[in-house]
């Protein structure tokens, strides 16, 4: 059979440069360098987020300056700013606010390692057996769509005001999101792995430690970004129990006295601690498992 004509498929492939050949005929998962039109297209897309955000900040600007809304319940955002200053460096009830935040990240974290400890075992129960599907699942379910002020008394009734309870309010609300993440992680595991590794002589135990688990940490990972932001939207209600320090409890104090200005500037930094914290887990996960969705 004769050779095609490779010269006659050139009018087909005149767009294309070496570099996009070289890429058309790598691994399934290599990414082309993004230019033109999509070059452009990106980074309008950053530009319009940043002019909605800018967009965003004067409208807020104009309305306080031409106080259309009392300063009491819009504060400016000069006045957000200077009172952020203020209470870094002098403090708000008792606390500044470097402290106020190392508190909520250490009941945070507590939180999620619990969780973890918790929900990825019983995650890997779900996906690999019957029977842990059978007794966990319904728990979870159960337990997924409470909000956390619904189970807040009870748990003050059951282990008082203490540190504990903030923290297992937290984890609580962390759970459902990691171990079901960590259930479907198990159940995505690609079988033929599964089975060349019994093949190979290895245990249950070995095919869970290096064939599961690894297979299963993106949606592990993907969970704990989802727990994350369930822990710290439940942060507040958590700091409400008998606090004295806390971001929560920080902006609870000021709405209570009306300091709206402390109310705005505390829902910033949870924001911005939030956006850095999926930042550095969206890093991490580039790092540990970077053939995620690439297979």
């Amino acid at each position: 059979m004769a050779r095609p004509d490779l010269k006659s498929l050139a009018p087909f492939d005149t767009e294309l440069s070496d570099r996009d050949r070289s890429n058309a005929l790598s691994v399934p998962w290599s990414r082309p360098s993004v230019s033109g039109p999509a070059r452009r297209k990106r980074w309008s897309a950053r530009w319009i987020s940043l002019a909605t955000i800018v967009a965003m900040l004067a409208v807020w600007a104009l309305t306080a300056a031409l106080g259309l809304v009392s300063p009491v319940f819009l504060p400016s955002p000069a006045a957000v700013a200077a009172k952020f200053v203020s209470v870094a460096t002098e403090g708000f009830v008792d606390s500044t606010l470097l402290e106020h935040l190392g508190v909520s990240l250490a009941r945070v974290f507590a939180a999620l390692i619990a969780s973890l400890i918790v929900g990825v075992p019983v995650g890997i129960a779900i996906g690999m057996s019957t029977v842990g599907r059978g007794i966990f699942d319904p728990l979870l379910e159960f337990l997924r769509p409470i909000p956390p002020l619904a189970y807040l008394p009870l748990i003050i009734i059951w282990f008082g005001i203490g540190e504990p309870s903030k923290v297992l309010v937290i984890a609580i609300a962390m759970l459902a999101p990691i171990a079901l993440s960590a259930a479907a992680g198990v159940k995505g595991v690609n079988r033929e792995r599964i089975n060349a590794a019994r093949s190979l002589g290895a245990t249950r135990r070995q095919v869970l430690a290096h064939v599961v688990l690894p297979s299963a940490l993106p949606s592990i990972l993907t969970g704990l970004r989802i727990a994350l932001g369930a822990g710290w939207t439940t942060l507040v209600a958590a700091e409400l129990i008998a606090a004295t320090q806390g971001l929560g409890f920080m902006i609870q104090s000021a709405a209570q006295f009306l300091v709206t200005d402390v109310v705005i500037m505390g829902i910033f930094v949870i924001a911005g601690v939030a956006f850095l914290l999926e930042f550095a887990i969206r890093r991490i996960e580039a790092v540990l498992v970077p053939w995620a969705g690439r297979d």
